[in-house]
């Protein structure tokens, strides 16, 4: 197993992962991702804040990282913190719990880069989602209504939003 960036070769990978990840959203919660546009994973990719999970050259996960968001962290956004954005696995290697894998691998990667905290989000009450993060170490800080949430993508839009700390 091995966490690396992800290439501009991966973005239809990418995105089948998204439309797969949808699909399992709509079985087991009535709120799920909008279609995402393609100039956003193209930018975290030149940026290099898209992130791929390979097992024997498969993409078996990928994820999103940022250093800034401001809108769903309000003021605690002032803080040194990595924050995790859209996680989707391959269903081909569903089971193999990625986002302890990806704890740990953000705990190191907070760490050389000089950030105090890993964070993420999700909207609604997903009360299986928020055990699962719980679970693999994060903390739950309770549920909040954005005061602004134009510009952000329409599942956050008169949502409760859930934060996770490590």
């Amino acid at each position: 197993m091995k966490i690396t960036t992800s290439t501009y070769e991966d973005i239809d990978e990418i995105f089948r992962l998204y439309d797969l990840a949808v699909v399992f959203q709509k079985e087991r919660f009535h709120l799920h991702w909008p279609v995402f546009e393609r100039s956003l994973v193209e930018t975290e990719i030149a940026e290099g804040r898209q992130w791929k999970i390979l097992i024997d050259n498969t993409i078996a996960c990928v994820f999103a990282i940022t250093f800034d968001d401001p809108q769903i962290w309000e003021e605690r956004n002032a803080d040194k913190a990595v924050y995790i954005h859209r996680i989707a696995t391959n269903p081909e290697y569903r089971g193999k719990n990625f986002v302890s894998v990806i704890v740990e691998w953000a705990k190191k990667f907070s760490t050389e880069n000089g950030k105090d905290f890993v964070r993420l989000d999700t909207t609604g009450d997903n009360k299986k989602l928020i055990a699962h993060y719980c679970k693999s170490g994060f903390k739950f800080l309770g549920m909040v209504t954005l005061k602004d949430s134009t510009g952000l993508p329409p599942h956050y839009h008169n949502m409760p939003v859930c934060l996770f700390e490590l």
